[in-house]
């Protein structure tokens, strides 16, 4: 393969990484960065083995400074950032009044500025602005100056470091909660991911002195691939102007259930309380005997009524969309897979369809976020429940 799978885009950046010889660019909300370099599977080996470095210079970068920072912070997102020591890493998100999420910034506080790292940096920083009123801080989109590198590496950056931020996921964070397995149990808690902050300008040098240390330069075919592997959510992929953080399993690690108001918060505290929220993200493995792989957005379907084929045998037609794909990726042990995100109602055992130019493709699904929609701390119910909700399973129903 030497096409990108998904579309063009304009990206801010071009970085000069591209220049590589071999290098095929990415597409889509990875455009500016190298899809692979000619060698996807032993790339996507590198990093899973945790000897390999990943150019993530098309991400955001947005700066926080001021005195009154962290607690401004803390009193517009999900997440509890009021005492965030430094050096030590979150995420969280800005939501909508309606509780739909708008930004999630990966959060590091180096002592005297708060770095936000994300997908939606202009915007971000714009709201962020329009949000100061009296209060002492400054908000800033560095991403000109300042561009990512991503790391297989379980480890907060040292003082001696640049500014770097460890992903949590998949652990459950104080204050959150899970739909999903123990932390333990998931498929991510093996996961090394954190991002190193380096002056735009640098991003060429700093690359090459990793490789000197026998680390590979990777692109994001494997990057993704294990984002999948992992159920790892993305802003620019598993969100729409309707996603709820619980349908995505995002109280793990950005969103604190205890702090105080912020905008969203009711609907947060709501669909935890009363369970259940409308969609669910799944993780799909991919019939890829007949060489067809939907692209993301393509339509998920539950199979309608068999159909006689011309040898005779039945298949089932696309029946009625219950869902949407949202990142698709080929994995070098699990071939192709895709993250989803379905009704909540669609039967956990069922085999999906996913649409296809030229056809559709049978889906096997992984439960990333359960059918039952309910986290193991969900208040025990006073009193019975909105009708539909059903019983509660701490109490039997």
């Amino acid at each position: 393969m030497t096409d990108s799978p998904q579309g063009p885009a304009v990206p801010r950046h071009r970085s000069p990484l591209l220049a590589r010889h071999g290098a095929v660019p990415a597409g889509g909300p990875d455009a500016g960065v190298a899809w692979h370099y000619g060698d996807p599977t032993a790339e996507q080996r590198a990093l899973m083995r945790g000897g390999a470095v990943v150019d993530q210079s098309h991400l955001g970068v947005v700066t926080v400074t001021g005195p009154d920072r962290l607690t401004w912070l803390h009193s517009l997102t999900s997440q509890d950032v009021a005492t965030l020591a430094p050096r030590t890493s979150t995420e969280l998100l800005v939501l909508d009044p309606h509780g739909h999420v708008e930004h999630a910034a990966g959060v590091v506080d180096d002592g005297t500025t708060t770095w936000l790292l994300t997908e939606t940096a202009p915007a971000l920083a714009a709201w962020l602005d329009r949000m100061r009123f009296m209060l002492r801080v400054e908000v800033a989109d560095a991403t000109d100056a300042w561009a990512a590198l991503a790391e297989p590496v379980d480890a907060e950056g040292a003082p001696d470091e640049p500014v770097t931020w460890r992903d949590p996921w998949p652990r459950t964070a104080a204050g959150g909660t899970r739909y999903g397995p123990d932390d333990d149990a998931h498929p991510g808690a093996d996961r090394r991911w954190r991002l190193v902050l380096v002056p735009r300008e640098r991003l060429v040098e700093e690359v090459r002195a990793r490789e000197a240390a026998g680390w590979p330069l990777v692109g994001t075919w494997a990057s993704e691939a294990l984002r999948v592997e992992a159920w790892r959510p993305r802003t620019s992929h598993e969100v729409d102007d309707r996603t709820i953080p619980h349908e995505l399993d995002w109280l793990r690690t950005a969103v604190h259930l205890h702090k105080g108001c912020y905008r969203g918060q009711e609907t947060v505290a709501r669909v935890h309380n009363l369970g259940r929220p409308p969609r669910r993200l799944v993780m799909l493995h991919l019939d890829g005997s007949g060489h067809l792989l939907p692209d993301a957005g393509a339509a998920v379907r539950l199979p309608g009524a068999a159909a006689p084929t011309a040898g005779g045998a039945d298949a089932a037609e696309p029946g009625r969309p219950v869902g949407r794909v949202t990142t698709v990726a080929r994995h070098h042990e699990l071939g192709p897979v895709a993250l989803a995100v379905v009704k909540r109602s669609v039967p956990e055992d069922a085999v999906l369809l996913a649409d296809c130019e030229g056809g559709a493709v049978a889906a096997g699904q992984e439960v990333v976020v359960a059918g039952e929609g309910v986290t193991p701390d969900r208040p025990v119910a006073r009193g019975p429940l909105t009708r539909g909700l059903g019983g509660h399973p701490m109490l039997g129903g």
